[in-house]
């Protein structure tokens, strides 16, 4: 548990170190997690690590990847939510978890800093490239966001991309960003390039603002699904199967990571109340 200046947050450590609730001023900012229920539905958050979203067939270059969805052949949201991480720091409003992970291609260490302060709840990440050749490494973090009537979502980007079936992206078209309601995100699972790192979702009574920075604050996915009042807003490193889309990578491509070298990324969530809780000030 994290907690202060408002916020409450319930870790999962052993549960690919994702986020099982989140609250300010007793708000459910997330979809609380059900008891027992693992992290990956549509509740609580989970972090991507080394790559976002998808990879077509699990290709990574000449190295392949289990695909994990076999549905529409594809290894979707890296390795780190499939293994437990561990509390490495604990003080006073401030958790630090650490992992390290040797599966497939990939050796690497992350940790990943949770913080309640005054400016908001603040998410600290950093990958460490650990094995012994150079890789393609990225992230995103996967939070599941309530969707009451009312909501609305505005953010600014350059690029959107459209995308076949299996949400895989297939071409980019300029763009302003999104402002508005359902009527513009519904039905959304959709990639967003140039984006300036700030989005914010306003709900009634509450609104809160994401603002990524580092690697995490360039690129942004929004899945909104029409039969599940979940709105997910995803700051991401790099573009869906970025290393298979040559002729779109520019856009968000994965870094290669020298062995020793990081991959850096911050989130800040700062939320703002318009009716208080009764002794509130």
């Amino acid at each position: 548990m994290v907690e202060g200046h408002g916020w409450q947050a319930v870790l999962a450590p052993e549960d690919g170190g994702g986020m099982a609730a989140l609250r300010f001023r007793g708000r459910d900012i997330l979809v609380p997690a059900p008891p027992g229920q693992r992290l990956g539905g549509p509740f609580g958050a989970f972090w991507m690590i080394p790559w976002a979203n998808r990879l077509d067939g699990g290709r990574l270059g000449a190295r392949r990847l289990a695909v994990n969805r076999p549905a529409d052949d594809t290894a979707i949201h890296g390795l780190s939510r499939d293994a437990p991480w561990r509390v490495a720091a604990a003080a006073p409003g401030e958790v630090v978890l650490a992992q390290a992970v040797a599966a497939g291609p990939y050796r690497y260490a992350a940790r990943l800093g949770h913080a309640a302060t005054a400016e908001g709840f603040v998410l600290d990440l950093a990958i460490t490239n650990a094995g012994e050749a150079p890789l393609p490494f990225g992230a995103g973090w996967h939070p599941w966001f309530p969707r009451p009537p009312g909501t609305r979502l505005s953010f600014r980007a350059a690029t959107r991309f459209t995308h076949d079936a299996r949400c895989l992206p297939i071409a980019a078209a300029p763009c302003d960003g999104l402002d508005g309601g359902e009527e513009a995100f519904l039905g959304l699972d959709t990639h967003f390039a140039g984006w300036d790192g700030v989005a914010r979702i306003a709900w009634p009574g509450v609104a809160l603002t994401i603002a990524a920075a580092g690697a995490l604050g360039t690129n942004l996915q929004v899945y909104a699904p029409r039969d599940r009042a979940v709105l997910c807003v995803e700051p991401s490193s790099h573009l869906p199967d970025a290393p298979n889309r040559p002729g779109l990578a520019a856009h968000g491509p994965m870094r290669v990571l020298a062995p020793g070298e990081n991959l850096t990324g911050r989130i800040i969530l700062s939320a703002e109340c318009s009716h208080l809780p009764m002794g509130e000030a």
